[in-house]
């Protein structure tokens, strides 16, 4: 609702004439009914005026109606939403290592001992706002259990960890 509607609704259920309100404010009537009718607006000593004339706060003279507040509301979210993405889009700028994170786990798996170092540290250098992010991690986790896998298979072959006990004959 507008200012000049509120207005004129607060005057009504007053009971009060436009008239009225021109004597009790020192000015026209022709002024309040442009107010009314939103031709112009009262300043700010006539608005506090009214204020108290009509026993309504500034702030509930001044207030839109639900369906602007719901609008500023939505706007609000979208320009966050909207930033959010800027912000997004300008890191990604920044530097994004998504494809050598991607390829530095994949060969951490060729080499055991290796993939076991290198996924701890690709994880930590991956960022949500890399390009094959979730890509990155499951390549990561794949190369670390590769490596143990390789790596238990490696000393099971030294140590002979799992293989029957082999006799020899001393005779």
């Amino acid at each position: 609702m507008l200012l000049g509607e509120k207005l004129k609704e607060t005057r009504q259920n007053k009971g009060l004439s436009q008239s009225t309100v021109a004597e009790h404010l020192n000015i026209s009537r022709q002024s309040i009914s442009k107010w009314e009718n939103n031709s112009s607006y009262p300043d700010l000593d006539n608005l506090v005026r009214l204020s108290e004339y009509y026993e309504i706060s500034i702030d509930d003279l001044l207030k839109e109606n639900q369906g602007l507040k719901t609008k500023i509301a939505e706007n609000n979210f979208k320009i966050k939403d909207s930033q959010q993405k800027l912000d997004h889009i300008r890191s990604g700028y920044e530097r994004d290592e998504g494809l050598a994170l991607l390829i530095i786990s994949l060969i951490g798996c060729l080499v055991t001992p290796l993939g076991i170092l290198i996924a701890p540290i690709v994880l930590k250098r991956n960022k949500a706002t890399n390009t094959f992010h979730r890509g990155v991690i499951m390549a990561s986790v794949v190369c670390f259990l590769v490596s143990l896998w390789g790596g238990y298979a490696l000393l099971s072959t030294i140590f002979h960890w799992g293989a029957p006990p082999t006799v020899e004959y001393m005779g």
